[in-house]
């Protein structure tokens, strides 16, 4: 936990300001938006390979190259002249953070109680979302106080620090993998692990908009700022994640995917207004994000055997990462034609379609009553 932390505290810092510094470096609105993009391409792609990472180094040298993946790369944004050496470092860094998003979910559900899964990933989320409470309107903050070379010091050193408490973790070999295991477009071929994938992409795609585009929309300092609505998303995503957790361990997570949408739907149209309307969005966008961050990890490893959890914490990573890069690509062309109000409202008409798909997501109850927890579930896999 303490490694997480540190390692999502630089990660927060920097993540809607390294868009803000492509803006201004001549990249524009699309600059911004490519930056994420650029990021989260890479720590997909990186996911996507984790599996079979895993499976040859284990989790302790693997954690340790990601997070000097992160970190050190950032020492150079200071000396970038131009928003094509801001996209190659952001390009290194989102190797790393492909790396330990994979390894940090997968090291939890390894040592977590079976029984008690769902409440270890909701207390853990807390070192995950902790961070963004402070980390990304500290990181703007800091910007507008002193300049960027001190946020970039800072979001450097900050995964290195994570780096001296990963040396301090037992190495835990991954299960044990067979020559049937499943790889990541196998895992998505399975109807109920893509219709997970897609519904956490839609509303990760948003959580990309909220923090590509509100600091470049919403420029005003004070109570009523960009800086001012992400730590209200940060506060509230924390407040609700270990609830959600433990609402997984006892009833069954799939009640909370359409309260998350909704809420998040209604949060993000929700955003464009300004002032206490807009903290009200962060609110709702905030709660409803975090519903659905803890149900689908819940029912994403549930629905994977035994020996594939790294298989389940892939999936579910790349979901998350994808999401956010593609809503910063795809709705920084939006931006660019119609403006920030239609890029909120357009994203939140895509959180309610996703509904559609909680609807056709029926697990089978009565094999699902008879599994133990911690095991892989039962699903209809049409």
């Amino acid at each position: 936990m303490v490694a997480t932390f540190a390692t999502l505290f630089g990660f927060q810092l920097l993540l809607s300001v390294v868009p803000l510094y492509a803006e201004e470096s001549g990249g524009g609105g699309s600059g911004a938006g490519l930056a994420t993009a650029i990021f989260m391409l890479s720590t997909v792609l990186t996911q996507v390979r984790m599996p079979r990472l895993l499976d040859h180094f284990g989790y302790r040298a693997v954690l340790v190259a990601g997070l000097l993946f992160l970190g050190l790369p950032a020492f150079l944004y200071p000396l970038t002249r131009g928003v094509v050496e801001i996209l190659a470092i952001t390009l290194a860094r989102g190797v790393g953070f492909g790396i330990v998003t994979v390894v940090f979910v997968g090291l939890v559900v390894e040592l977590a109680p079976p029984a008690r899964r769902g409440e270890a990933l909701g207390v853990f989320g807390f070192a995950l979302t902790v961070p963004s409470i402070f980390g990304n309107p500290l990181g703007l903050w800091i910007v507008n106080a002193s300049g960027y070379d001190l946020v970039f010091l800072l979001g450097a050193a900050a995964p290195l620090v994570g780096l001296l408490c990963a040396l301090g973790i037992e190495d835990i070999p991954p299960p044990a993998r067979s020559a049937d295991n499943a790889g990541f477009l196998d895992g998505l071929r399975r109807g109920p692990l893509l219709r997970l994938f897609l519904l956490f992409c839609t509303a990760t795609s948003a959580g990309g908009v909220l923090i590509t585009f509100l600091p470049l929309a919403v420029r005003e300092p004070g109570l009523y700022s960009s800086a001012a609505a992400l730590l209200v998303f940060g506060v509230a995503s924390t407040a609700v994640r270990w609830w959600a957790g433990r609402f997984g361990d006892r009833r069954d997570p799939h009640l909370l995917l359409a309260p998350g949408l909704v809420a998040a739907a209604c949060g993000m149209a929700a955003l464009p207004q300004g002032g206490p309307v807009m903290l009200v969005g962060a609110l709702l966008f905030g709660a409803g994000h975090s519903l659905l961050q803890n149900s689908t990890l819940l029912l994403t490893m549930d629905r994977v055997a035994e020996n594939e959890r790294g298989l389940g914490s892939t999936l579910w990573n790349v979901s998350f990462d994808a999401g956010t890069g593609a809503g910063a690509f795809f709705f920084g062309f939006v931006v660019g034609v119609t403006g920030f109000t239609a890029a909120f409202y357009l994203s939140a008409a895509l959180l309610a379609a996703a509904l559609i798909l909680v609807a056709l997501d029926r697990p089978d109850h009565d094999s699902d009553a008879a599994v133990k927890p911690g095991t892989a579930r039962d699903f209809d896999t049409s």
